[in-house]
Order: structure tokens, then sequence, then C-alpha cells
């Protein structure tokens, strides 16, 4: 069975979860959790990770380490999140992770990491109220995302997470009158640039994750005598929210669900929940457990199995996403569906030749959608400014890696071939490099069989011999694919470099 592990490095905690893929299912087999504060000093230097923090994460990493080898995991990935984002000596950590335990840690976006949590929302709950908002309140920021039945109608993350608030506004405790007004000013003016959206979006339901939530829940189950710890109505969050104020931190921490170091923490992030609420009229929310780990889970059991669960939500949010892509670059969208038409007719009529594997179907796909991109920015170089975004852009379901792969094949759509010396081709791992050019060619022949945008070949066959490949140019009724096989003869040369074979067209 395989085993995967996610690690979550946050501004406030660092988070393991182990699951195994039984009958395409995940099983959670073990969870574990250390505070480190890891964006403490981040928040108050400017910047700057302390060494103090970064040692208490890389001790907890290596605890995360052995446990992973104890369960003999298949894969493992890690993340970090709004205190890595922010911190000007994060390459620093990053290595230290890197020597400790042989792990490369993905700093995500905001974006990204709101994409991750809807996936392990919606992969692992039920849900019947639609549209509904998904809230995840951390140390360094909030992400706030409306789903429409599974599909991402918004994303908005704002920097109101609990250990950053408190840093920020909270220097005595109890917290005085004027330090709680600042507090919500600031929290007000951050939700007033995103309220009138999630308002206009009539909001069905809202489900929080985090440890703020759950501490919410937790309190409220205990003072009002809640059957179960999950859903909090919008008086009990105001309600709770003044009388945490009120406590110092040891009264704080005796609360049901609240441990010490929830303690320090607790008023900033209860203020963020009661705003919330009030401004956007939200009634109450219910307390997952799940969120970003779960989607790191959802992600390699998809990966590994094509037949899971979650693959078909995780194929969906990486449509949305190539499509909205190439709506925001203003690609014309028939085109390139039709490039990607001919580079999928490709892909399968030469399997034998290229020899690259199923997961390049998938990135090729995704170049052939967005090689156009870079000509928003300045046709001149458009190639580079493609690879650019596309290996920066946040593209829902694609690792960072997986983005410059995409990106790659997307760079070398002109003049310029795959050299060894190149940025792009340095950025790849070396065994993918090969398989990189590779697919590149595929996508210059499907360019190549659309080269007039207007859609003269209807199919494209391959018939493949020893030292040659012939392609029969199926054209539209009433076409002519002249243009097509001028398009194709110049690309000979290089498919010859690449593939060593002689290639030869001709109109079916």
């Amino acid at each position: 069975m395989p085993t995967f592990a996610a690690i979550d490095i946050g501004a406030n905690s660092v988070r393991l979860k182990v699951a195994r893929l039984v009958r395409k299912r995940l099983n959670v087999v073990h969870e574990d959790r250390q505070v480190t504060r890891l964006g403490e000093s981040v928040f108050q230097s400017g910047g700057l990770l302390s060494p103090d923090a970064m040692g208490e994460t890389i001790k907890a990493l290596r605890r995360f380490h052995r446990t992973a080898q104890r369960f003999g995991t298949d894969s493992v990935r890690a993340v970090a999140t709004s205190a890595l984002r922010d911190a000007r000596n994060r390459q620093a950590f990053i290595e230290w992770v890197h020597s400790a335990t042989g792990w490369r840690v993905d700093v995500i976006s905001g974006e990204d990491e709101a994409r991750l949590i809807h996936l392990g929302l919606v992969s692992n709950m039920r849900i019947t109220q639609w549209p509904v908002l998904m809230m995840d309140l951390g140390g360094g920021s909030c992400e706030l995302t409306i789903s429409a039945r599974r599909h991402i109608a918004q994303i908005n993350s704002v920097p109101l997470g609990a250990v950053r608030l408190t840093n920020d506004f909270l220097h005595h405790d109890p917290p005085r009158k004027y330090e709680l007004e600042q507090l919500r000013g600031f929290i007000d003016r951050e939700l007033g640039r995103v309220a009138p959206r999630i308002a206009a979006a009539r909001v069905k339901g809202m489900i929080a994750t985090s440890g703020t939530a759950a501490a919410l829940a937790d309190v409220a189950a205990h003072l009002y005598k809640h059957p179960t710890a999950t859903t909090v109505s919008r008086s009990e969050a105001l309600r709770i929210a003044r009388l945490l104020a009120k406590r110092d931190v040891q009264h704080r921490s005796s609360y049901e669900g609240i441990g010490p170091r929830r303690a320090e923490i607790i008023v900033a992030g209860t203020q963020v929940f009661a705003r919330l609420m009030e401004t956007c009229n939200l009634r109450s929310f219910r307390y997952s457990p799940l969120g970003l780990r779960d989607g790191l889970l959802a992600l390699m059991a998809a990966d590994y199995d094509r037949g899971t669960r979650s693959r078909k939500q995780i194929e969906s949010d990486r449509w949305d996403a190539l499509v909205a892509a190439t709506q925001h670059y203003r690609v014309e969208l028939s085109y390139a569906l039709k490039v990607r038409d001919l580079a999928m007719q490709l892909f399968t009529g030469l399997k034998s030749v290229h020899g690259l594997s199923p997961d390049y179907r998938e990135w090729l796909s995704a170049a052939a959608m967005l090689y156009e991109v870079g000509a928003y920015i300045n046709r001149n170089g458009r190639h580079r400014h493609a690879y650019y975004i596309i290996s920066h852009s946040e593209i829902v379901g694609y690792a960072p890696e997986e983005r410059r792969i995409i990106g790659a094949i997307a760079r070398y759509q002109g003049k310029s071939r795959p050299s060894p010396a190149d940025p792009p081709m340095q950025a790849l791992p070396l065994a993918e490099r090969e398989n990189v050019a590779r697919a590149a060619a595929l996508l210059r022949l499907a360019r190549a069989l659309n080269l007039g945008r207007g859609g003269a070949v209807r199919m494209v066959r391959a018939r493949q011999h020893d030292a040659s490949v012939d392609l029969k140019l199926a054209p539209k009724r009433g076409s002519e694919v002249t243009l097509e096989l001028w398009a194709i003869e110049k690309e000979r040369g290089y498919f010859r470099e690449v593939f060593g074979r002689e290639l030869s067209a001709a109109a079916a």
C-alpha cells in the first residue's frame, strides 16, 4: 500500500500527516504537530527568521523525518506558507531543511495555499450548501475561498494571521482597550477590501479550518453545551471573542480547547472571526480538521493512482485555472484548444517514438494552452516571457517543479532550442531535461499543424518506421493544408535531432 506524508510549515506551527492509499481512498495513520512560532521574528524584525525558531522547526522536522521513515513513505511533500513567503533569509532555512532531512521545501503563495485547502475539503467531506466560504486562519495570513459546487469562484488572501496580529497590536496581557481598537481597525481595513465580494457571492455556509477555528468550536461546545464541537454561531463567536479579550493568558489557557501556546494568540484570532462574521453577515461556521495537508495528500495520491476520488477534482481545478490564464493573458481560446487537440493526437500517435510518461501528456496539454501567454507582455521575447509567467504563476494543482516543466516546454517554441546551459533547463532535474526537449518538439509540430490558425488540419495520423515517421494530415472540408505542410517541412531538422528519425508529411 503506497504511503504519503504531507508537511505544512506554518508561521505558528509545523504539522505532519501520514496516510496510506487503500482501495483508492486515503486512510490517515499518523499526525503530529509542534508549535515553533517560525513566523514570529519575521513579523517583528522586518523579515528575518530567527536562528532559535529555525532550530526549533528543524528539530521538529527531523522528528517528522524519522516518522516518515518508520512508516515507509513512498512520497513526501513539504510546503511553507506565510512566514517563509515574507522571510528575507528563507533560502538559508530551506537549505538547512534539505541538509537535515533531504526534503525540498516549496514556498507556496497564498492562492496556492487556498487552492490546496479547498482540494483537501472537497475531496474528503460532504458539502450540501453552495456557494460556501472556506476560511483558514493561520499564523501569518488568512485565506478566504468561495467554492461553488466544487469549483473555486474566488480566492482572497489577507495578512490577518493570529501570530502576525498579536505581535503587531497586542503588547499587554490582557490587551488594553486602545490595542483592541487598533487591532479591529486594521482587521476592518483588510476585510473591507474583500467583504463586498464575499457578500456579493451570497454564500450559504462557512467552513473554517486551523487552530483558532478548532479552539472556538471547543470553547463554544463547552460553554454552550453543544452536542458536538463543530458548529459556532455568530453570536457565540462574538461573545467568546469579547470574553477572551478580557482574560489574561493563564485564564485563557484554562478554557476547553485552548492550550498555553494557543492562549498567547487566541485573542487576535477570535477577533478576526468575529469581525468577518459581522461584516459579511455570516450566521455560523462549521469547523473541519481538514486542510492544507489533506490537499497535499490528495495531490500525491492522484499522481500515484489516476483512479482516486480526488483525481477528477484536481483535473477540474487545473482546467479551470488554465482557461482562466488564457483569459487573463488574452490568449485566443479556440486557437489554444486546437493546438492542444493536435498535440494530444501527436502524443498518442507517436507514443513509441517519444517514450514520455503519462504525466507529460498533461504537461504538454497545459503548455499547448499557455505557450502564447508571453505575448501579453511583449511579442518580442514572448517565449522567454511565457516561461517566466508559467513557472511563476499559481496554476492550481501543479507543483512548482511541474510549472517549470510546463514553462520550459512552452519556452522552446521559437528560434531557440533547449540547451544544457539555459536557465530553464538548469532549473529542471537532470532526468527531465531530455524529456522536456521531446515534449517541446511535439508542441512545435502541433503549432505547425495549425499555422494558419484556421483549423485546416482536422486530424493527424502517424505511421512509424524504423528510421522515419510519416504524418498524414486530414484536412477540414474545403480547406487546404499547404501552409501546414510547409511548416512541418521546417521542423524536419529538429525532429531528426531530437528523435533520430526522418519526418515527412502529406495530405491524406
